[in-house]
């Protein structure tokens, strides 16, 4: 069966092969309007089809590989929020875009005092996060990871459940202990409560420093006034 373009090529011919027998204006003039009209058709038709067929061919050759992307550099996660619950301790990571990376690409590896977070390949980065010295153990087979929008959340579970932690790790206690203004007997009474008004106003805003500053001299004054009266 001749094609589309075939037919019109034939018509075109046939156009031509009368142009070259009339002499009549009129009838020359409605020719060469036709004989204008199939070429561009003709053209059309022709474009057309081989636009067809290189789709095709495109269609049909193996898709191009992907190169993976190589990752630059790890960067390590410092933020994060952490909770409790009787069984687990909760530690919430948020990391932009990690529900879209493949779930191998999200890596935890867990001690009875540690674990360890890989985040591979995430904008073109890697993302770590290491917390050692965990402030009690923790059971290796019962802590896991979930990975939702934005978000890790890691659950590490309690080896003593019904406990509370009240730091992450062992680090973060001894630090906060060591802030502890001290209390030793032994010592002169009121040097212990120097240091505590000491470490009270170091840490206060300016009202507070006022009101320490105010309630020292009228202490002053009332042990001066005292000494007097004695």
């Amino acid at each position: 069966m001749a094609s589309v373009v075939e037919e019109l090529q034939k018509d075109l011919e046939e156009v031509k092969a009368l142009l070259g027998k009339t002499s009549r204006k009129r009838v020359r003039d409605a020719l060469t309007a036709e004989k204008s009209k199939l070429e561009t058709e003709i053209k059309n038709k022709t474009q057309l089809q081989a636009q067809k067929k290189t789709d095709v061919v495109n269609s049909e050759k193996p898709a191009a590989l992907v190169a993976p992307v190589t990752t630059g550099y790890t960067v390590k996660i410092s933020n994060y929020g952490w909770d409790q619950s009787d069984k687990f301790v909760k530690i919430y990571i948020t990391l932009a875009g990690v529900h879209q990376v493949p779930p191998e690409s999200v890596q935890v590896r867990f001690t009875d005092r540690s674990f360890d977070l890989l985040v591979k390949n995430l904008n073109g980065k890697n993302h770590s996060m290491v917390v050692n010295n965990l402030l009690k153990p923790i059971s290796m087979e019962g802590s896991s990871k979930k990975v939702k929008t934005d978000t890790i959340l890691i659950l590490c579970r309690k080896k003593a459940e019904n406990t509370r932690w009240e730091y992450l790790t062992q680090v973060e206690k001894d630090c906060k202990e060591k802030e502890k203004p001290s209390y030793d007997t032994e010592t002169d009474p009121s040097e212990g409560l120097m240091n505590v008004l000491k470490k009270i106003y170091e840490d206060g805003d300016d009202d507070m420093k006022r009101t320490i500053n105010k309630a020292w001299v009228e202490s002053r004054e009332k042990q001066a006034k005292g000494d007097t009266e004695f």
